[in-house]
């Protein structure tokens, strides 16, 4: 099977969950700074929410081009990233509607966590299914940039319960890290088509 429905359909799904975030922004009652400013948790939230399904499309749309052929076990390896994306509105929604929580905090950061674990596995089924030496396993390699990820988002869980703002630093520090092009995947796939 080609790969050409599942980044369609992953493409479909991330417009889908960006759109239901910005459905949620709604228009203050009030023609004043002080009350838009009363929305800042709500617009902030929105923002680094975008920020990392912006990420995930980017870090998407790259890992696709390593795939040469799509099994079962990659269907539902995406399948199972986009579930925890389509929860990001929600967690995005109520961490910003609480004024950054300490509950919504650490859900916040656990919907990332999960994310980040389940394509994590995508990578996994797809190195996998492509075997060893593909283009696929040099260009993720260790994936310290990966891990350093995952043990900030740990971090992020565990800060929530010292103050949500702890909390959230660390949910903004992994998506700075992301921030940064990762190149990794581009080199390879440049070495290949030499």
């Amino acid at each position: 099977m080609g790969k050409t429905r599942v980044e369609a359909f992953s493409d479909g799904v991330l417009a889908i969950i960006i759109t239901i975030m910005v459905l949620e922004l709604k228009v203050p009652h009030g023609d004043d700074l002080a009350t838009l400013l009363k929305l800042w948790p709500i617009f902030f939230s929105y923002i680094l929410s975008f920020l990392y399904i912006g990420i995930y499309w980017n870090n998407h749309h790259h890992l696709m081009h390593t795939v040469k052929h799509v099994t079962g076990g990659i269907l539902w390896a995406n399948l199972h990233l986009l579930f925890w994306l389509s929860l990001v509105p929600f967690s995005t929604g109520w961490m910003g509607e609480n004024y950054f929580g300490q509950l919504p905090v650490f859900v916040y950061a656990l919907n990332l966590f999960l994310a980040a674990i389940a394509f994590t596995i995508l990578v996994l089924t797809i190195k996998a299914v492509h075997g060893a030496g593909s283009d696929i396993d040099r260009a993720i390699g260790s994936d310290s940039k990966g891990k350093i990820s995952l043990a900030g988002y740990v971090a992020a869980m565990a800060g929530s319960f010292i103050s949500p703002y702890v909390g959230l630093f660390f949910t903004v520090i992994v998506a700075l890290i992301w921030l940064v092009p990762d190149k990794r995947i581009e080199r390879v796939i440049a070495k290949s088509a030499d």
